[in-house]
């Protein structure tokens, strides 16, 4: 009778390390200790501990916690160059920041993430800092705290507001200049095509211009300090169509043309309005969509209104 041979998994150190890394590798996002125990039965917790613990150490694991419990995930070479020498809670707080990207992250969600008490926290926060490893900027979402980010990253547009502010205050002035120069613009162009002489259907299309027209020529004009994207333009574009100075339509586009997204452009045009507005429409009342609520001495009342009161300090 033929013996048979059962395969002995092995316990060996070496072999329990090479086996965590492999599904790590298997699985980017991490692994929980949970696939480990599944994946090697065999294996005592106090060896699995001491494996995940080396690896920990030696900077080739990063240790992550989610809604599930704390996550195991192989380290990138680079970043695991970059924080040589620290102990496994700054490498901690280095990956939980290193994850929230270029939008950053507040003190309070490293904290969440982390499970640290604050103190630790910005303890580790001053060390990456001073180590050029991370920095601090300031949101427009609220002037007073501080987001942080990976050192060599430019903040996302959501934490500096974009082209539209200068050290977190609203460059309104700014925006009225381009606000302008963009119905300069399509009014010189709406001119042009009615000095033109030709049928009305024809002046009325060739009174049109691209976002990327009108973004080329404020660029030409030099009059900003920054550099504006065509995003940008839309978004002024979009403050005078709200005004009622500027109609936009979207026609269909070969793919590849200058200025068009998914195979449509937008064009704008410059519009007079036929009548002027009447008073009653200049003030918030006349747009109210509460104004049958409002009374005074109801929750909603003139007393009270905070757009009254800032159209009135305007």
């Amino acid at each position: 009778m033929t013996e048979v041979k059962v395969k002995k998994e092995s316990t060996d150190p070496v072999d329990i390390e090479n086996r965590i890394k492999e599904l790590c590798l298997q699985f980017p996002h991490g692994i929980t200790d949970q696939v480990i125990q599944n994946d090697m039965p065999h294996v005592e917790v106090q060896q699995r501990a001491m494996a995940i613990n080396r690896l920990l150490s030696v900077g080739q694991l990063d240790l992550l916690k989610n809604s599930n419990g704390l996550l195991y995930r192989l380290k990138d070479a680079q970043s695991a160059s970059k924080v040589k020498g620290s102990d496994n809670q700054e490498k901690l707080v280095y990956q939980i920041i290193e994850d929230a990207g270029n939008k950053g992250i507040w003190t309070r969600d490293i904290r969440y993430k982390s499970n640290l008490p604050l103190t630790e926290i910005n303890k580790i926060l001053k060390n990456l800092e001073s180590k050029k490893l991370i920095k601090a900027v300031k949101s427009v979402a609220a002037s007073k705290k501080k987001v942080y980010m990976l050192y060599n990253l430019q903040p996302d547009r959501s934490v500096t507001g974009g082209a539209w502010y200068s050290d977190q205050d609203f460059e309104s002035e700014f925006v009225e200049v381009l606000n302008q120069q963009c119905f300069k613009f399509l009014q010189s162009k709406a001119e042009a095509a009615r000095d033109s002489k030709q049928s009305p259907m024809v002046q009325r299309n060739s009174s049109f211009a691209t976002s990327h027209e009108v973004w080329k020529y404020i660029c030409e004009l030099g009059i900003s300090k920054v550099d504006l994207s065509m995003e940008d333009i839309e978004t002024i574009l979009n403050t005078l169509i709200f005004d009622g100075k500027v109609e936009m339509t979207i026609i269909a586009a070969k793919e590849g043309t200058v200025g068009s997204v998914d195979g449509q452009m937008k064009l704008y045009r410059g519009v007079n309005p036929i009548i002027q507005p009447t008073g009653l429409v200049k003030i918030p009342c006349g747009l109210c969509p509460v104004f049958d609520d409002c009374h005074e001495g109801g929750e909603i009342s003139p007393s009270n209104c905070v757009y009254m009161a800032e159209w009135l300090d305007f």
